[in-house]
């Protein structure tokens, strides 16, 4: 029988009523043993489940809780044959892409989950979603991070959360599920990632972010962008407009950025849109942002992109290092041309 680890770092899955509305709460073990009814503990695979010491409110995460749990599963790499992590759904997004650039070229699968309604009360998503990602951990088929919820699988770093109020909570906007669990757990195996070589664990996260992320809207000025990027950043998301397009009639406001590429600073463009990519030639008004020194991110998640950078930066690349590395699929994040 197949053994999967669970690391429960808090989230709304465990959590439990308290004065000041729902916080995380220990002992999710003993929760368990009254919603898992014994046949049904029985057919699933066995697990370990592990209680992080600071419960955390997904909210509150920060660098040091990533390499928190990538060391753990790292350390228990070889003991288990799969593994979940039970995590808060705010910043979910941003943990399994942290944790597909960290364990890269895994052979086992890495399942996130966690619940819009905590597992306490009676209407709570979290069983089901527990059961599944128990399910999927124990597939030799998968060997990369991935996100469980509501019936689907999807691709770890491909994920943005949604909706705050809905079941599907999570989608993947430029890729498609890679499976669904139905009557029956469907995976499409042609989309799933195949490692290139031996497992290969880059835990390095420094504690103080390397990334900023900012957004471009009507009106925005190169004051305002200036104040910005003088920030102690190596790196800035720019979530601009449509396919990658700025203000190009503003000179002033060119001349900011190209001042801070000039001085070192990365600048990576991503669109606002949902779903889409971004071609910085398609228009002169992105064209102009390429002339600036900004860098085209493609179809990346602002999530997976902030992870990505971050990780760069933590392992020492210099900043034309992590330029080459962004037109490269690191753990199938982007799309490439």
């Amino acid at each position: 029988m197949k053994k999967i680890y669970v690391a429960y770092t808090g989230g709304t899955i465990g959590m439990k009523p308290t004065d000041s509305g729902y916080a995380p709460a220990e002992n999710l073990m003993g929760l368990l043993e009254e919603k898992l009814p014994a046949n049904v503990r029985t057919s699933l695979p066995d697990f370990d489940l592990g209680e992080y010491e600071q419960l955390i409110d997904s909210s509150n995460i920060r660098p040091d809780n990533w390499k928190q749990i990538a060391n753990d599963i790292a350390s228990k790499y070889d003991e288990y044959d799969g593994f979940v992590v039970l995590h808060g759904t705010d910043t979910m997004a941003y943990s399994c892409s942290m944790m597909s650039f960290m364990l890269r070229n895994l052979s086992k699968p890495v399942i996130f989950t966690g619940s819009q309604i905590p597992l306490c009360e009676a209407r709570t998503d979290g069983l089901e979603n527990l059961v599944g990602a128990l399910s999927l951990a124990a597939d030799e088929r998968i060997k990369e991070v991935c996100l469980y919820f509501n019936g689907r699988l999807m691709r770890g770093n491909r994920c943005r959360k949604q909706n705050a109020y809905l079941f599907d909570a999570f989608d993947t906007p430029n890729y498609p599920w890679l499976g669904r669990a139905d009557i029956n757990i469907d995976l499409d195996e042609f989309l799933l990632h195949k490692p290139e070589g031996e497992p290969k664990f880059l835990l390095d996260c420094d504690s103080e972010t390397h990334v900023g992320i900012l957004q471009l809207f009507p009106g925005i000025n190169a004051e305002w962008i200036e104040s910005i990027l003088q920030q102690p950043m190596k790196a800035f998301i720019m979530r601009t407009y449509g396919t990658g397009n700025g203000p190009d009639g503003d000179q002033a406001f060119l001349d900011t950025l190209k001042k801070a590429t000039d001085a070192g600073k990365l600048i990576v463009n991503l669109t606002q849109c949902h779903r889409g990519t971004v071609h910085q030639g398609s228009y002169a008004a992105g064209s102009a942002l390429a002339n600036a020194g900004v860098v085209g991110g493609l179809d990346t998640t602002t999530e997976a992109m902030f992870c990505k950078l971050h990780h760069l930066f933590s392992n020492g690349l210099t900043v034309e290092q992590v330029k080459e590395q962004l037109g490269q699929s690191l753990a199938g994040e982007v799309t490439l041309p």
